[in-house]
């Protein structure tokens, strides 16, 4: 469960949104909209614990139980998912994937893992390609393991789709939903797509 109480951002003290609170359980898809500009991404900088200086929130995050606004960002158990997949270009498709895992996996666990998920991406026997050999939908499937391996507690969607054509962008979108709602988490989207909400069909926030 994410319980987000009372959230608003300030920007030289002007709100950028009216406070609003929500709570997202396991396997929920909560959706974001709002124009440009109205702090979308902040929004999900700011439960990451990677909001800019400029910039000041507001409000109590509840992760499972904890409230998480003193823990640092990678103790948060709080995952992001990008519209860029911002794979290490120095890592190999396998390598990007192995970086998140948690180290309680040994050597052969780690390879074993890794070898399932790239059949389940279909994407067999890729683990040592360069990243930059891939195709962009290959990309975002690698991008989304990869977060999904380090055992988040919550996923957060940072308009992941945004850069994809009509057809992959269904297909990329269905494959994301399944696998939230498969591990149970907790899950809000930015997105300024309708389609998006309305194959999120869950909760709807309108930020003003």
């Amino acid at each position: 469960m994410l319980k987000l109480e009372n959230i608003t951002l300030k920007l030289f003290e002007k709100n950028l949104f009216n406070p609003f609170s929500i709570e997202i359980s396991g396997g929920t898809i909560a959706t974001v909209m709002g124009p440009s500009g109205c702090g979308k991404s902040s929004l999900l900088s700011y439960l990451c614990g990677t909001l800019s200086s400029e910039i000041s929130g507001s409000g109590k995050i509840v992760l499972n139980g904890r409230d998480i606004q003193k823990i640092i960002p990678h103790l948060r158990k709080i995952g992001i998912l990008f519209q860029d997949d911002l794979l290490f270009p120095h890592l190999s498709v396998g390598e990007n994937l192995a970086f998140a895992l948690p180290s309680k996996f040994k050597k052969k666990e780690r390879l074993k893992k890794i070898e399932n998920v790239l059949e389940e991406i279909e994407l067999p026997g890729m683990y040592s390609k360069d990243p930059a050999t891939l195709s962009g939908g290959q990309k975002v499937r690698v991008a989304l393991m990869r977060t999904l391996l380090s055992e988040p507690e919550a996923l957060l969607l940072d308009e992941p789709f945004a850069k994809l054509d009509k057809d992959l962008r269904e297909r990329f979108r269905n494959l994301v939903f399944s696998h939230a709602r498969r591990n149970n988490l907790p899950t809000l989207l930015v997105t300024h797509d309708s389609a998006d909400a309305e194959a999120a069909g869950e909760k709807i926030i309108f930020l003003k």
